[in-house]
């Protein structure tokens, strides 16, 4: 077992793991700060954690598999973060986010539609100006000068991800298509979207669509076809980069 302190989104957790491993997986989000809260991982919550992920892929329509331990031990750790904060309305959000020159843009969709290849397409555009902030499960936290996008070490299959807080700019609702487009949505054209992206606990439904429609009202909204040519970078990054949420 190992016990450790990780701090996500400006909160201290301290972590008593089942596996060393899961301490290497949070390197770059370990801390010294006093814990605020601590979460604890238990044996039987990885089959149930599993139990989860395979209702969740039926859910989505994807294949569905087994998983080791090690990885379930950190989607309960990434559950129980998500709860604490959630307190503090910050949001888990499932999408890819990359920021440019200081500012974060967030990437949604379907699964398999391509948002880690739409991000991937920043960094080969924007080179050393692109930081990825987290390209799976970013936090948002909901502040009365607007909404800010932390990293967190669940970054999906490829770990990208950095320690850093930054603006987010824009969330783009992505979908394929055989030209690059990209437009303004209202809250009403994101929501059904949105709220099926963002982690709910358990009994807070209600508050759950409240800091959802917070995060609509605060953030610019776009939806964007997009091809796999890096032509696709330029046009959401020249939309989304310019708006002052005015227009």
């Amino acid at each position: 077992m190992a016990q450790f302190n990780i701090c996500i989104a400006g909160h201290t957790a301290q972590v008593c793991s089942l596996f060393e491993s899961t301490r290497d997986y949070c390197s770059r989000y370990l801390s010294r700060e006093e814990p605020e809260f601590t979460v604890e991982v238990f044996r039987q919550e990885l089959a149930a954690e599993q139990a989860a992920l395979r209702r969740e892929a039926e859910e989505e329509g994807i294949r569905y598999r087994t998983f080791t331990d090690p990885f379930l031990e950190r989607a309960v750790i990434q559950r129980k973060v998500a709860e604490q904060l959630f307190r503090h309305e910050i949001l888990l959000i499932h999408g890819s986010t990359v920021a440019v020159d200081g500012k974060a843009y967030l990437f949604t969709a379907k699964c398999g539609t391509g948002k880690s290849t739409h991000t991937r397409l920043w960094r080969q555009v924007f080179g050393n100006r692109a930081v990825m902030v987290n390209d799976d499960k970013p936090f948002l936290e909901l502040g009365e000068d607007g909404v800010t996008a932390h990293g967190s070490p669940w970054s999906g299959k490829h770990g990208l991800d950095s320690n850093v807080s930054v603006p987010l700019q824009g969330i783009c609702i992505l979908e394929r298509g055989t030209e690059n487009r990209i437009s303004r949505i209202t809250p009403q054209q994101a929501a059904s979207m949105l709220r099926h992206q963002g982690y709910c606990p358990e009994g807070m439904e209600q508050m759950y669509l409240t800091l959802v429609d917070k995060l609509m009202e605060q953030t610019p909204l776009w939806r964007m076809e997009c091809t796999k040519d890096p032509q696709a970078a330029m046009v959401s990054y020249e939309a989304m980069s310019k708006d002052d949420f005015n227009t």
